[in-house]
């Protein structure tokens, strides 16, 4: 590798007409198939062509046929079905400040899905959504030179947003999830592409489902974790997959989310090669610290979050290379790929960014790659 390259964690804008339509089949409403299924063909080859356009080296398909990251495996798995949960508690900083959380309610920041609950057996039913996800991104980067990447939610985050009321025990619940999403992860790999596993459990879960825990009691779920990510990536190489650890894409306070430092060593012992992560907004942009504490597996690689996706700040491209440049200088120039803090689309109809901004955003970070190239190279 002669330069820094460029991705980000998955999420794209989608446009109203492809909102519309995820809306209408999250809600069980009628809906065209046929028309859905073209909506979404065109919206993954206008979102590659733009993200190739904007300077992203490692593009992906902008998750375009998924209503959320956490929830869309109902359409794809047995066992969610039946009436819907209350709402995911609101994250523990921001009942902390309850008229900021209500402003932020009246901007319309809070879930837009369906939350299903476990109520029988979690398995594979329906392959078609995922074929039908590989041929579209297959289809947009079919004239393009080097890698793509599609997303897929980690067992962790499939049961932090759709809680069990079938199984014995969490663990059981995790293991089944585990098995049920290992045919995703094949698959993606199968295709050719690099897998994107997101696991938010990782962190963000510690303000939000394990609240009440010490720290400690959280690591140890972290382990437990990454212990059934593990196991569903069994027979996938490491270094076709990567996975994306964050503290939630919103605008908030954060004064809860556990340290880098603390839950470093444990999603470490996770098996993708590559770890994306937030280091750019104000909460965590201080964290490069942690990694001059801790000695990179010699299999693994770095994409740091170099574009903070809460903001409609864009970027400066000389603070995009600074920041490159500093985790280049404590793990290496051919470990780091430049990346961004989350994705810009997580929650369909709800982006922390406006759509618009989320391109220029994107040439900042392509800029910034070419700048800390420049001084690495």
């Amino acid at each position: 590798m002669t330069r820094i390259l460029t991705t980000h964690v998955g999420s794209m804008p989608r446009p109203k007409e492809v909102v519309d339509l995820l809306l209408a089949q999250d809600r069980g409403e009628p809906f065209d198939p046929a028309a859905f299924d073209e909506t979404m063909r065109a919206a993954v080859a206008d979102v590659v062509a733009r993200q190739l356009e904007a300077g992203i080296d490692i593009p992906s398909d902008g998750e375009m046929s998924k209503v959320g990251y956490g929830t869309y495996v109902r359409h794809r798995l047995s066992g969610f079905e039946g009436a819907g949960a209350a709402p995911r508690p609101a994250p523990a900083d921001l009942e902390l400040y309850p008229q900021f959380k209500e402003q932020l309610a009246q901007r319309g920041f809070g879930p837009t899905y369906f939350r299903p609950v476990c109520r029988g057996p979690v398995a594979l039913t329906k392959a078609a959504p995922l074929e039908r996800d590989i041929d579209n991104l297959r289809a947009a980067t079919a004239n393009t030179e080097g890698e793509a990447f599609m997303n897929a939610a980690s067992p962790g985050v499939v049961a932090a947003f759709q809680p069990n009321e079938y199984y014995a025990t969490e663990d059981d619940y995790l293991e089944a999830i585990s098995e049920a999403m290992k045919a995703e992860y094949d698959a993606i790999v199968a295709a050719g592409f690099v897998l994107q596993v997101d696991c938010p459990d990782l962190a963000m879960e510690r303000h939000i489902t394990f609240r009440d825990e010490s720290d400690d009691e959280f690591v140890a779920r972290v382990e437990q974790h990454v212990e059934v990510l593990n196991s569903a990536l069994r027979d996938v190489p490491a270094d076709r997959v990567r996975m994306h650890v964050c503290w939630g894409n919103y605008e908030g306070p954060h004064v809860l989310d556990i340290p880098l430092a603390k839950i470093l060593r444990a999603v470490l012992k996770a098996k993708p090669a590559g770890l994306l992560f937030e280091a750019a907004n104000p909460r965590h942009a201080h964290e490069w610290a942690a990694w001059t504490e801790i000695d990179l597996p010699d299999d693994k690689y770095l994409v740091p979050g170099v574009i903070d996706t809460t903001t409609n700040f864009v970027e400066h491209p000389e603070l995009v290379a600074d920041r490159i440049v500093r985790f280049a200088e404590i793990v290496g120039r051919e470990r780091v790929t430049a990346g961004t803090d989350c994705g810009f689309g997580t929650i369909a109809a709800s982006p922390p960014v406006h759509p618009s901004i989320c391109w220029p955003k994107l040439r900042a970070l392509a800029e910034g790659a070419r700048l800390a190239t420049e001084r690495l190279f």
